[in-house]
């Protein structure tokens, strides 16, 4: 079940913020935040890179001011870091986590790529 929000700003556009289980093998939950010109785009960005069973349903959770700062700096507008009491850790960029839950390469001897 994932938990989130989200805040328009005085552009027009929105800053959305869940909190999603981690598709890595390591398991546990992320907080993803995403800039977009509304909800639907946002939630789009984030099916698009295969999550998508995501659906923002209230407004529970919604980001944090350093939340959206960080996104608005951000060149993708969209990044993330594991739910955790800890703040101390950094934001990431999507293609981060992305690697993380790529599998180690075949060393099979076909050699053959597909």
């Amino acid at each position: 079940m994932s938990a989130g929000g989200f805040c328009k700003l005085p552009n027009g556009s929105v800053v959305v913020a869940l909190t999603l289980p981690n598709p890595s093998p390591a398991g546990g939950t992320v907080r993803m935040i995403v800039h977009a010109v509304n909800r639907a785009r946002a939630l789009t960005r984030l099916r698009n890179l295969g999550l998508r069973a995501v659906y923002l349903r209230g407004n529970a959770e919604p980001p944090t001011p350093d939340e959206v700062t960080a996104v608005l700096h951000h060149p993708d507008g969209l990044i993330w870091r594991t739910a955790r009491d800890d703040v101390s850790e950094l934001w990431h960029p999507i293609r981060a986590l992305r690697r993380q839950g790529r599998a180690a390469p075949h060393s099979s001897g076909s050699g053959a790529r597909f």
